[in-house]
């Protein structure tokens, strides 16, 4: 059965890229996984980002290839000088998709759509808060329920006005990010009518450059140039993600031209790709972290001195040699160098297993067995999640802890991750935003001193989450970074995570591709791309 679905699969991709040099041109893109559905707002995963991104827009979106927030579905914004009201105007005539489960719009983009989907995430009354489960992590995470004072519509329906409860300094970047995606409320009521509201976050539809066409789990998503999107008919006709989780396998499909973009190359094929005249290898630094974290709420990981040993215990170095290659960098901080606010005076553990082992002992840790889970896709900020893994399990035994290696699928692996169910996990974060706090928020609590959801070490320190929350109000640059180079200090000394790598990104594409920007996010967008006949 395996096989003949695979054999599917290759006459169906074969099928699709011969009808588009015929008669259309076609983008193919090698994903590396599969994404758990097509809503933004309910996704943490760069997978399921990048394959919603396609369909949807937002008020405002970062340009390609940079951090630099510019309108989008709004034309333009306003900010009180109090910093508390941002009124957004909305363009004219935005045009939405129609659904390929016969859902047909019956007017343009207003204010009703954008207050839809925010109210989605804010207001647990919303008849679609409780569809797909209702997890907004990054809403949440983000502070918006606590800083969101209201959402309407402003003097017409092309007008909304946001009330902020607190000035906040990110929260335009924020809204560039993928959780304020806007959908369509006439595309919700129509399916609560059909008694399907399941599709909504399945079936997607947008005002994005592309409309979804459909998706076979694990192998092929399919979209098609909308030509009456407000930015402009995309260069491409077809748009199709080729779901190729090895990266050999990714390679070889970009040396065959069966793709054109790939994701997150092996760095041992970095040398032939930078050879190949076929293929064009872009480069960047990464605005990642790759980390290990510790659950803080399972003991003995709720120790400041295991966690501060387990750092000792692994040999660092090692690691990024074998795993990274050339294209990593020792990571000190919870954030990366490249990021404004970085403390460049942070000092490292030392690798040392004998001090780690004193520490262990002194902690009354003789002999420790625990989990330790591994990722089971490759992504910008870990290429090999299972040897990093291995080489970790075998630092740690020499200092009597013995771990057993887990890993699920990838939305799996992160429902559980976020439930708090392994002792120590493998995980990274590649940037949304370009500010300091959209990796700090990583480590973040409510008021309730309850991780926040994306807050995989389960750690909560008082100190660090008041500072946090006070770098928000405050929009002087340098008073921001004072206190995160406070926050960083608290984070080293609790080391709730072992800070791995950071890593440069490396992405090939094919000659014949022009227009194509390698995103400071890790987002992979194609409206703007063009592949020559």
């Amino acid at each position: 059965m395996k096989s003949t679905k695979l054999l599917g699969l290759s006459l169906l991709m074969s099928t699709m890229l011969a009808v588009g040099v015929a008669n259309a041109k076609s983008l193919v893109y090698c994903s590396e996984g599969s994404p758990e559905n097509f809503t933004p707002a309910i996704n943490t995963t760069g997978t399921s980002l990048d394959a919603a991104r396609p369909v949807y827009n937002k008020l405002v979106q970062f340009t390609p290839g940079t951090t630099t927030v510019v309108p989008a579905l709004a034309e333009s914004y306003a900010i009180s000088d109090d910093g508390k009201v941002i009124t957004f105007k909305l363009r004219p005539g935005i045009k939405v998709h129609s659904g390929v489960n016969g859902f047909t719009p019956s007017r343009d983009l207003t204010a009703e759509d954008v207050i839809w989907s925010f109210e989605r995430q804010l207001k647990p009354d919303h008849p679609y808060a409780k569809v797909s489960a209702g997890s907004y992590d990054y809403f949440n995470d983000m502070g918006m329920p606590d800083l969101l004072a209201s959402i309407e519509k402003g003097a017409d329906d092309l007008t909304v006005v946001m009330t902020l409860k607190e000035p906040n300094a990110p929260i335009m970047a924020n809204l560039a990010m993928d959780f304020a995606t806007i959908h369509s409320a006439e595309y919700a009521s129509y399916l609560t009518a059909k008694g399907t509201p399941e599709q909504f976050d399945q079936i997607p539809v947008g005002t994005g450059s592309f409309q979804f066409v459909d998706y076979q789990k694990d192998a092929v998503i399919r979209f098609k140039a909308f030509a009456e999107g407000w930015a402009g008919k995309p260069k491409v006709d077809d748009l199709i993600y080729a779901i190729t989780p090895d990266a050999t396998a990714r390679y070889a499909k970009l040396k065959a031209n069966e793709c054109q973009v790939m994701i997150a190359p092996n760095p041992a094929d970095l040398a032939d790709m930078a050879k190949n005249a076929d293929v064009q290898l872009i480069q960047q630094a990464g605005l990642n972290i790759g980390y290990l974290s510790m659950n803080a709420l399972k003991p003995p990981f709720d120790k400041a001195e295991v966690r501060q040993a387990v750092n000792m215990a692994i040999d660092k170095a090692a690691i990024i040699k074998e795993i990274y290659q050339d294209a990593g960098q020792p990571a000190r901080n919870p954030l990366p160098p490249t990021i404004w606010s970085y403390d460049e005076s942070t000092k490292d553990y030392e690798y040392n297993p004998d001090k780690a082992k004193e520490m262990l002992a002194a902690a009354g840790v003789t002999s420790l067995d625990t989990d330790l889970w591994w990722m089971p896709v490759q992504r910008p900020y870990n290429p090999n999640a299972k040897r990093m893994a291995e080489m970790m399990q075998a630092d740690l035994a020499k200092v009597g802890i013995n771990a057993t290696l887990v890993s699920y699928e990838w939305g799996e692996y992160r429902k559980r991750l976020q439930a708090g169910e392994h002792q120590m996990g493998l995980l990274g974060w590649t940037g949304d935003n370009g500010d300091p706090d959209n990796f700090l928020f990583l480590l973040s609590c409510g008021a309730d001193g309850t991780p926040a959801g994306q807050n995989i070490a389960k750690w909560c320190n008082a100190d660090f989450n008041a500072k946090l929350l006070e770098a928000r109000k405050i929009t002087d640059q340098a008073a921001r970074t004072k206190i995160y180079g406070e926050m960083q200090a608290i984070f080293k000394a609790e080391a709730p995570w072992m800070t791995v790598a950071h890593s440069t990104v490396f992405e090939p594409i094919r000659k014949e591709v022009s227009g194509y920007k390698v995103s400071p996010l890790g987002a992979h967008e194609f409206q703007d791309v063009d592949v020559a006949e």
